[in-house]
């Protein structure tokens, strides 16, 4: 210790003691946000995960979003464990044969298609047939008047009948009435889309003098089982056609 000029002693000074460089610890990595946190997130969070998983926080919050989710889907998850296999149980010869017998019983043969009888037309009749198919597809479909307006009118048609009906005056602002110009050829009318002509038949009896060629059977809707599969069969002995045969499985 130095000695000051009273002869006491001094204080001796404080040293410095060199401090060691502590490394910096590196930042703990998030942990994996599910695709849910990623839509819910804020752009601070955002910013954060796609810094930690090295894709960049430039551009919008949509981006950064697209970025994540894009990133999730693309990382690679465990595979599953694969089971063992079972060692599969040889059958003996006799429940193999059964089974493949039972197997042939099941595929039945697809029912063959009867090919439906057609009418004899002339060419005249068949271009007036396209001709009326045209028209129909043509014609709009015709509504009453305010049927937009009340729920209680249908679809059926009624001719308008106020003496101020703007549709009765024909108003270019209205829709078009039912007229002539509509109707499909006379020599076609009322004819079934094949071509035949329809005959309405409540007996067998009905079924004489009826020309295959030409004509088709449409039972009533009023007759019963019994008798509808005798003019069933009685037609089919007549090469007639039955538009409305009955279903049987």
């Amino acid at each position: 210790m130095a000695e000051d000029d009273k002869g006491t002693a001094a204080p001796a000074k404080k040293t410095k003691k060199a401090v060691k460089d502590v490394p910096a610890e590196a930042p703990a990595k998030p942990a994996r946000p599910t695709a849910h946190q990623v839509r819910e997130a804020h752009k601070a969070e955002l910013v954060a995960w796609s810094n930690a998983f090295g894709l960049g926080s430039e551009g919008k919050v949509d981006d950064l979003r697209k970025r994540l989710l894009a990133y999730l889907e693309k990382e690679e998850l465990p595979a599953p464990e694969a089971k063992p296999e079972k060692p599969a149980e040889e059958k003996p010869p006799e429940k193999v044969e059964k089974a493949r017998a039972k197997a042939v019983e099941k595929k039945e043969e697809p029912p063959e298609y009867e090919v439906k009888s057609k009418p004899k037309l002339d060419p005249r009749r068949r271009i007036l047939l396209e001709l009326r198919t045209e028209k129909s597809a043509q014609r709009p479909t015709f509504h009453r008047q305010e049927w937009f307006r009340y729920k209680k009118f249908g679809d059926e048609w009624r001719k308008p009948q106020g003496g101020q009906s703007k549709l009765r005056r024909h108003f270019g602002y209205r829709w078009n009435l039912p007229s002539i110009g509509y109707r499909g050829p006379r020599e076609v009318r009322g004819l079934h889309p094949s071509g035949f002509e329809e005959v309405l038949v409540h007996n067998v009896r009905q079924l004489e003098g009826l020309d295959p060629a030409r004509q088709a059977v449409r039972v009533a809707h009023g007759v019963g089982t019994r008798k509808r599969e005798l003019i069933e069969k009685a037609a089919e002995e007549k090469s007639l056609r039955v538009l409305n045969r009955m279903v049987t499985e």
